[in-house]
């Protein structure tokens, strides 16, 4: 039974200030064997603050449990707003990869790699059209020591780089290669790989075999292409750096076009990813999207100072559960 299931997400509110949090709630039992992951996330979430990162604040645990409360977002999922949207454009691509830019090149000013980007793992911040794009799930990520190279093949099938397929040390360019994939799915609603046989879709990547297809690239600039290339470059001593991929005109001048294409990326979005293995089942991140369904007005009664009244969303949007964690009994987790 992997950690994620194992774990829950829960939407809890301060009592003094009404100000709605997450709490990630993690059986110690579940924790057995897998002690280094969840420290890991730890140790990163308590280096970062980043305005397009989601936030650590505060640790507690009981004899049983392990609660971090986390900054709550609750405006859903990156394909999912994009769906709902009736005008999209080249532009509104170019804007959200821009603040993934910034957050993961912050991340590896220090030190730190992701190596699970993908859209999963990117939520709005509130349901407001104009909220910001935030990182979520550092279960994954890994602190860099000076030079130091990694060779743990991890990541989602799909957006990981060939180096880590071919199980070569690879470092923060992993991130990079991520990040292209995911611009090129915001401009045509489908991956750049893909095929039911994993050993058939490996070898695909392994050999950054991905072309910009006839019709739906067609409307797309070449600059946009020219950006996406250079991100999914099979060399990662050749692939853009953040710093390099923030400098371009797709990002920083005014290349991006202004042309709605909502239609044909939201119709090829709602074709791929709807009922994909992409997807994962259930994970941590499922769960904040559960809560935008919630209502975040609800009567919450309760204080993390005595005890706080918390809803409970279902794996399938049943109803909210309350429940109630005596916070006086918790001890919080120094680090």
């Amino acid at each position: 039974r992997s950690l994620s299931r194992s774990l829950s997400l829960v939407m809890a509110r301060e009592k003094t200030t009404g100000k709605m949090v997450a709490v990630k709630c993690i059986p110690k039992k579940a924790l057995k064997g897998k002690e280094t992951s969840i420290e890991n996330e730890i140790a990163v979430l308590r280096k970062i603050k980043h305005e397009n990162i989601v936030a650590l604040e505060d640790i507690y645990e009981s004899p049983n449990h392990l609660y971090l409360i986390m900054q709550l977002v609750s405006g859903g999922e990156l394909f999912d707003r994009i769906v709902e949207k009736g005008f999209y454009t080249e532009m509104d691509a170019s804007r959200l990869i821009k603040q993934v830019l910034n957050a993961v090149n912050y991340l590896h000013d220090m030190g730190i790699v992701h190596r699970d980007l993908k859209p999963e793992n990117l939520l709005y911040y509130n349901p407001h059209d104009e909220a910001k794009i935030m990182i979520s799930d550092f279960g994954l990520s890994k602190m860099e020591g000076t030079g130091d190279v990694m060779a743990t093949a991890c990541g989602t099938p799909g957006y990981v780089a060939p180096e880590v397929l071919a199980q070569k040390p690879y470092s923060k360019a992993v991130d990079c290669w991520s990040i292209g994939v995911i611009a090129y799915i915001l401009l045509c609603g489908y991956p750049p790989f893909y095929d039911e046989n994993d050993s058939k879709l490996f070898e695909q990547i392994l050999k950054a075999d991905y072309e910009f297809d006839a019709p739906y690239w067609d409307d797309i600039s070449d600059s946009a292409k020219q950006f996406i290339s250079s991100l999914m470059e099979k060399d990662p001593e050749k692939r853009f750096t953040c710093d390099q991929a923030l400098a371009h005109p797709w990002i920083a001048g005014d290349t991006a076009l202004c042309k709605n294409i909502h239609e044909s990326v939201s119709r090829q979005m709602r074709k791929n990813f709807a009922k994909s293995k992409w997807r994962q089942a259930f994970n941590a991140t499922a769960v904040i999207r559960h809560m935008r369904r919630l209502q975040l007005g609800s009567s919450l009664g309760g204080s993390f100072g005595g005890s706080m009244s918390v809803d409970q969303p279902g794996q399938n949007s049943m109803p909210a559960k309350s429940m109630s964690v005596d916070c006086a009994s918790l001890s919080r987790k120094d680090g």
